[in-house]
């Protein structure tokens, strides 16, 4: 392991509770493609597995700032083993009513309640951020470093859900999410020396984190952000199926997560200067520029080239977003701050499904390729408007302007 990725786990407890994160949000990539696998399978309708799977999306991108909130105001134990019991009996309920056969409306109800799954990768980034506080390098190549790990949960989550649900049984997939749901919050909650402390009432302002400019900014760009993921992962699916190996798409959509874990990787290791919102700007305008090349992929082998490409400038964008959040939103209200983009990016997941779906039956799917890049023109003009917010000043951690913008990790510059 290079040395700045070793300095962060020397740190006693780092690599526990980064490990229990790693389970932790192996659901994120799990879930909804199980749901829709399962449901397919027992029913015979698509339509309701996706609307399941939208669902979920969308209650989770609603409830996990909320939960967020309450973990700021309480702390991690306190809030997310409670959490933890409600989503893990909503999907054993989910679960056991698909078997039986039950009315659509109890598979909605299940699914909804299920979505206040505690939001793990704004766990355990809070915990770096509260270790490395002050160690802007640090910090940086701990956001790197959850960057890879949420790229590997892309990579392995779907294809060990989807392969279980089909080789095994239908509820095989979404099962073992729950399992790993459960063990990884479990086990991050019980290391209590590497929680961040929770800070006085007094000290919380009162409102939402998103009452940021900065973070709204930021929350925005996500949705368009969002749009391109879902409707790469759509279209991807669409444009395999059209040329005969429908099954190829998901090793093609591990090589665009590929392409951003190993980017990822790279960035921890760069101690770069300058203004992070101006690397942010440029991080979505090379996203946005990386999908002209996927209009003029004409079979699988160059597609897959071209994801690869196009995902080299995800994780670096992610990883500035963080240190972003992180200097924009007051101390008492990070893990909420970190929450909320986690909410865009699902509210765009689920407008990019849609629209790419529109367009595959309509015009196919090479065409269809245009929604991502409309979405990436979206995010570059969002960026750009939003561009002094992000430059101006920014909350200290009482929540006051203090004049300055935050470097990486927190560190002022003038």
């Amino acid at each position: 392991m290079p040395s700045p990725y070793r300095a962060i786990f020397a740190t006693p407890g780092a690599l526990a509770f980064s490990a229990a994160g790693f389970l932790g949000r192996m659901p994120l990539s799990m879930m909804g493609v199980g749901i829709v696998v399962m449901m397919s399978q027992l029913t015979g309708r698509y339509s309701i597995a996706g609307a399941l799977s939208a669902t979920l999306a969308l209650s989770a991108a609603v409830l996990g700032p909320q939960i967020s909130r309450m973990v700021d105001r309480h702390g991690q134990r306190r809030v997310l083993r409670p959490a933890l019991l409600a989503s893990g009996a909503a999907v054993a309920g989910l679960l056991v009513s698909a078997r039986q056969g039950a009315p659509d409306w109890v598979f909605f109800v299940f699914t909804a309640c299920a979505g206040c799954i505690p939001s793990v990768g704004a766990m355990t980034r809070a915990r770096w951020a509260a270790i490395h506080e002050g160690a802007p390098e640090r910090l940086h190549t701990a956001y790197a470093f959850e960057s890879i790990v949420d790229e590997l949960c892309f990579i392995v989550g779907p294809i060990v859900s989807i392969g279980l649900s089909t080789a095994w049984f239908p509820e095989a997939g979404p099962l073992l999410a729950g399992v790993f749901l459960v063990i990884g919050v479990l086990w991050l909650t019980a290391q209590r020396a590497t929680e961040p402390p929770v800070h006085p009432r007094d000290a919380h302002t009162p409102g939402s984190a998103l009452r940021s400019p900065g973070l709204q900014v930021l929350v925005a760009t996500f949705v368009a952000m969002g749009a391109i993921f879902g409707s790469v992962d759509v279209v991807t699916v669409a444009f395999a199926d059209e040329r005969g190996n429908k099954a190829a798409s998901s090793l093609v959509l591990a090589v665009y997560a590929l392409g951003s874990c190993l980017a990822g990787a790279v960035f921890g290791l760069l101690r770069l200067k300058g203004e992070p919102s101006r690397r942010w700007v440029l991080g979505v305008c090379a996203m946005t520029v990386s999908m002209i090349p996927l209009q003029l992929a004409g079979n699988l082998a160059t597609l897959a080239v071209s994801l690869f490409v196009a995902g080299l400038a995800i994780a670096p964008t992610m990883v500035t977003t963080m240190a972003l959040v992180e200097a924009h939103v007051p101390r008492t209200k990070l893990t909420e701050g970190m929450s909320w983009t986690g909410t865009g990016l699902a509210v765009g997941v689920a407008l990019g499904l849609s629209a790419s779906g529109w367009m595959v039956d309509e015009y196919g799917a090479g065409a269809a390729y245009a929604v991502p890049a409309v979405a990436g023109v979206l995010a570059v003009v969002i960026a750009f408007l939003g561009y002094r917010r992000l430059r101006g000043p920014v909350p200290t951690r009482e929540g006051q302007d203090d004049g300055h913008i935050h470097d990486q990790g927190g560190a002022r510059v003038a």
